[in-house]
C-alpha cells in the first residue's frame, strides 16, 4: 500500500520561510503525480502545486507563484515543498497526494480527487 508522510509544518511569522518534505513509500515512484494541497479551517482543500516526477513538469496554483518551489528526489521517494516571503493567508494544513502511472506530457491535473493517496497533514502557521 503507498503510504505518505509529512513532515517540516511549524509556525513563523511573515516573510519567514519552511520546507515541507514527503517521504512516499509503497509503490515505484517514477511517473507519478504527486502535489501539495492545503485547507484552512472552514475552507475547501486547494491545490498549491504539483509536479510529474517523470518529466519534472510543475504548476503553481496563483497565490503562491514566485514565493513557492515544488521539487522530488525520485532516489529518495521525496517530495518538497520550499515556501518563501510566507504570509498569514499561507496558513493552513498541507497534505502531500500522490497518484501513480501518470504518462502526459503535460503538467498533472489539478484536481483534489485526481489524487488517490494523502498523508496526515502538516500545520503551517502564520502570523502577521
Amino acid at each position: 500500500q503507498v503510504q505518505l508522510v509529512e513532515s517540516g509544518g511549524g509556525s513563523v511569522q511573515a516573510g519567514g520561510s519552511l520546507r515541507l518534505s514527503c517521504t512516499a513509500s509503497g509503490y515505484t515512484y517514477n511517473n507519478n503525480c504527486m502535489g501539495w494541497f492545503r485547507q484552512a479551517p472552514g475552507k475547501e482543500r486547494e491545490v498549491v502545486a504539483t509536479i510529474y516526477t517523470g518529466g519534472g513538469t510543475t504548476y503553481y496554483t496563483d497565490s503562491v507563484k514566485g514565493r513557492f518551489t515544488i521539487s522530488r528526489d525520485n532516489a529518495k521517494n521525496t517530495l518538497y515543498l520550499q515556501m518563501d516571503s510566507l504570509k498569514p493567508e499561507d496558513t493552513a494544513m498541507y497534505y502531500c497526494a500522490a497518484r501513480t502511472g501518470y504518462e502526459g506530457r503535460w503538467a498533472c491535473p489539478i484536481e483534489r480527487t485526481y489524487f488517490l493517496y494523502w498523508g496526515q497533514g502538516t500545520q503551517v502557521t502564520v502570523s502577521s
